[in-house]
């Protein structure tokens, strides 16, 4: 993409998170710097990026304007974001608005229909697909929650957290803590890592063979990997301290492969992290909680289901996002939303809805509804 070429989208808007106790940005000074050599000129909600230790000044050093209220900031061609827009952000959305940022529709179905109803055109990091089938937008907050899931389960693994009061490491005579992680992908496998490293025992189960022969080949048998199926779940997870759901379908909701009896037959304050609870949960029992209040315990297990993870470390958090995310925000703004998806298809995947319609069919499916393609006669 050359830098001579002038953007079709001129303005961006970076709003501050209004979801609780989401401190992240979706854009650095650096970030901004970018899309000032291209001719596109930011505009940040003031005080926006102060929970991730960024400053209005670093932003004004970087070339960004910055302004008073959300709707000055929603009031541009390109809004950039991190979460979904909550209800009380609806009002921004408008047919001639361009949403970049994680929508996760098939978990929240009214943010859906307040962008069909809007007609607002919306891409979503975490459909953002390569040929490969990864995920590149997803990939670092997969990462960051992946990392962050053992350190929580720890936690609440300590008996005045609630949890069955066992050492994640265990000590010379005494067993570790048990580990078990639902998926091999990025959030499972950055969990099984850190779990190992603190010491746990850890067994990893994943459908896909070929990314388990993987993580044995890094770790050389010091994280075990187990063929999932309904019987290795269900012997695996009795016995666990901590299971952490990394189960991930792309665009589409998580299937649910801890069902409700399992949990009951779980060790009483064992402790369960879904991860997987902003594509609706791979728990039965999962319900989305708050890094406000994050916990809840049903059938005597602790479960942590906070739906913004990687919110708890927002300054590594959103450095990490910017990374993976300014290349495609920059291709956006160059060609617009629909000239981007039509020359890259990755950002195809990536386009959720368009003047009033679906046009992810994956989305779509886990929403009852039917896509259309948007370049169609």
């Amino acid at each position: 993409m050359s830098s001579s070429t002038a953007p079709v989208i001129s303005t961006v808007g970076v709003p501050s998170e209004v979801k609780t106790a989401e401190h992240r940005v979706a854009l650095t000074p650096d970030g901004v710097r970018d899309f000032a050599s291209r001719g596109v000129h930011v505009h940040v909600q003031a005080g926006a990026g102060e929970g991730a230790s960024i400053h209005d000044e670093d932003y004004v050093a970087a070339g960004a304007t910055i302004v008073p209220t959300a709707a000055d900031a929603w009031a541009q061609e390109m809004v950039v974001k991190v979460k979904e827009p909550k209800e009380e952000e609806f009002q921004f959305l408008r047919p001639d608005l361009t949403l970049f940022t994680y929508l996760h529709l098939a978990a929240y179905p009214a943010v859906a229909d307040a962008l069909l109803a809007a007609k607002t055109t919306s891409v979503a990091y975490e459909t953002v697909q390569l040929d490969d089938g990864s995920l590149p937008l997803l990939a670092p907050m997969s990462e960051v929650a992946g990392r962050l899931a053992p350190q929580m389960g720890a936690h609440f693994l300590e008996r005045h957290a609630g949890g069955r009061g066992v050492l994640m490491g265990g000590v010379p005579g005494v067993s570790p803590a048990k580990v078990v992680v639902l998926g091999a992908g990025n959030v499972g496998w950055s969990s099984a890592v850190i779990a190992a490293g603190m010491e746990a025992e850890v067994t990893v189960l994943d459908r896909n063979l070929d990314r388990l022969r993987y993580v044995d080949q890094i770790h050389k048998g010091r994280i075990s990997t187990l063929a999932s199926n309904q019987g290795s779940i269900e012997r695996t997870v009795l016995g666990a301290d901590l299971v952490i759901g990394a189960v991930l379908v792309a665009g589409g909701r998580a299937p649910v492969v801890v069902n409700e009896d399992m949990v009951r037959a779980m060790k009483p304050r064992a402790v369960i992290v879904d991860v997987a609870v902003d594509q609706g949960g791979c728990i039965a029992t999962t319900r989305e909680t708050t890094h406000a209040d994050p916990v809840y315990v049903e059938h005597g297990i602790v479960h942590y289901a906070v739906g913004n993870m990687p919110g708890a470390v927002p300054h590594t958090s959103t450095y990490a996002l910017t990374n993976a995310t300014l290349p495609f925000q920059l291709e956006v703004a160059t060609f617009g939303a629909l000239g981007a998806a039509r020359g890259n298809p990755a950002l195809m995947h990536g386009l959720n809805t368009h003047a009033g319609e679906h046009t992810n069919p994956v989305v779509a499916e886990s929403l009852d509804a039917t896509a259309v393609d948007p370049f169609a006669d």
